[in-house]
């Protein structure tokens, strides 16, 4: 079984981008990526109301690096300090070597490649420093831009899950991902 250890918060880099620790000073940008209907459209979790809504996120995120359950860094360019998105992995089954990889980005950054990149360096990190064996991520089957986004980064498709969450009033469906690692 994995033991997993966020001690020291592993920053990393890639060509375009800093993934660092989110911190209280990021609440605008996470109420902004939270409260943003269109943003979230593919995400079944509550809209942020308010700063306190993204503050608890924040402290949420922190209490798992905290108590090595699951890991999030702000996505930022290295020539700017604002998050313009979060990524990280959820969902951590060390007995299974396996976790799930999720991600959200500014409107204003999606097309340009960024979740790619920070998705491969997640990859790399995934199996080179946690030892994982396989990586998921759970998908809207309508969310084409991340299920592209996936498929670039070498992820296959599972599983689709009908009808298998119950969501804002309406059963939804779930498509896995998933890579193994090589």
């Amino acid at each position: 079984m994995l033991d997993f250890n966020f001690t020291p918060f592993p920053i990393i880099e890639t060509e375009r981008l800093i993934l660092d620790r989110l911190t209280d000073k990021d609440v605008q940008e996470v109420f902004d990526l939270r409260s943003n209907p269109e943003n979230m459209k593919y995400i079944p979790r509550p809209l942020a109301k308010n700063h306190e809504d993204a503050m608890e996120l924040i402290k949420m995120i922190d209490e798992k690096i905290d108590t090595n359950e699951g890991i999030n860094w702000s996505v930022r360019f290295k020539n700017d300090s604002k998050l313009i998105g979060i990524i990280g992995y959820y969902r951590m089954q060390p007995e299974n070597y396996r976790a799930e990889i999720g991600y959200i980005l500014s409107p204003n950054h999606h097309g340009k490649g960024i979740v790619t990149e920070a998705v491969n360096q997640l990859i790399k990190y995934g199996f080179e420093s946690l030892k994982l064996h396989s990586i998921e991520a759970v998908i809207d089957p309508e969310n084409y831009a991340s299920e592209k986004v996936l498929q670039k980064c070498g992820f296959v498709k599972e599983a689709h899950l009908k009808e298998v969450e119950f969501w804002d009033g309406k059963f939804i469906d779930k498509v896995i991902y998933s890579l193994l690692e090589k």
